[in-house]
């Protein structure tokens, strides 16, 4: 059997599917685990987790029964969702990897903002900071942190400044997954295209479209 034999086509997209597959439960169940625990309180990140965790299963599903079966309808629609969703998740990642400092500054101070009250306490105690960038005086007189650092000192780290450190380890963290996995979903739309357009030799010749 060559490597672009029909049965070699149809185990490497069962097997990128599988993978696909178990990236989407690692995403519901690391989501569930983090809300367990009391790490993560916010219901729209838990959501959006297992918003993506569900569709990559979704689609992972999709492919391996159109993998299966040969099922050429599901087959196309797989090759269409991903390649839409390797555009995005490209992009994504690039602009991750791009984004420089005071980006990073100008996206934090606007979703401090955006924040309720009780999330930015909540992340204050996380990262044990008050404030962010030069509120921090303002929010000490205001009386509304109750990070353990006010309990120590009349002064604390501000809140940007931590912020601003791990966001740019984790932006490149995750540009470097996502530009990853954006890649083996070209080679799943490549394989799905190759796999749909190729004969089952088992199969009968007339049931060949």
């Amino acid at each position: 059997m060559v490597c672009g034999g029909f049965a070699c086509s149809k185990n490497a997209l069962c097997a990128l599917n599988v993978v696909y597959m178990l990236v989407g439960l690692l995403l519901i169940g690391v989501a569930a685990w983090g809300k367990g625990l009391g790490l993560v309180s916010s219901i729209h990140i838990i959501g959006g987790v297992i918003a993506v965790g569900v569709f990559l299963l979704l689609i992972a599903v999709a492919g391996l029964v159109g993998a299966v079966n040969h099922h050429q309808v599901l087959l196309f629609f797989y090759m269409i969702i991903l390649g839409l969703v390797f555009i995005f998740q490209f992009g994504i990642s690039c602009s991750c990897l791009a984004i420089n400092r005071s980006k990073q500054a100008d996206v934090i101070n606007a979703s401090w903002w955006v924040m309720s009250n009780s999330t930015r306490h909540e992340f204050e105690r996380s990262f044990d900071c008050c404030g962010l960038f030069n509120l921090t005086t303002l929010h000490l007189q205001e009386d509304s942190c109750t990070a353990m650092c006010k309990t120590r000192s009349s002064t604390c780290q501000m809140c940007g400044e931590k912020f601003l450190k791990h966001s740019d380890k984790a932006l490149k963290i995750l540009g470097g997954v996502g530009l990853f996995f954006s890649f083996t979903e070209i080679l799943g739309v490549w394989l799905a295209m190759r796999f749909r357009n190729q004969k089952d030799p088992r199969a009968n010749p007339s049931a060949f479209l």
